[in-house]
């Protein structure tokens, strides 16, 4: 599960989430979060049936963290006004 666990870092990273190793900058690119995300929703369904339930629990969390962080980068950012 560590490649898991890997690939979500790269997408959270992707999604400006947390600072790009390299760089050490908070950058945000949607289409490589967006390629991050495909790639782990086909390790699920090739490996379905074949995960322990925690596993499974696991990449299922992951997955759907990662969608919901890419739909609020996505959504324009409103000020409040008073």
């Amino acid at each position: 599960m560590s490649l898991v666990r890997n690939l979500a870092a790269t997408a959270a990273a992707n999604l400006g989430e947390m600072p790009n190793p390299f760089t050490g900058q908070v950058e945000v690119d949607l289409d490589g979060a967006r390629q991050v995300i495909d790639l782990l929703q086909a390790l699920q369904m090739k490996t379905q049936g074949n995960l322990t339930a925690d596993e499974a629990r696991l990449l299922e969390s992951l997955l759907y963290d990662l969608k919901i962080a890419v739909v609020n980068r996505q959504k324009p950012k409103t000020s409040k006004k008073s």
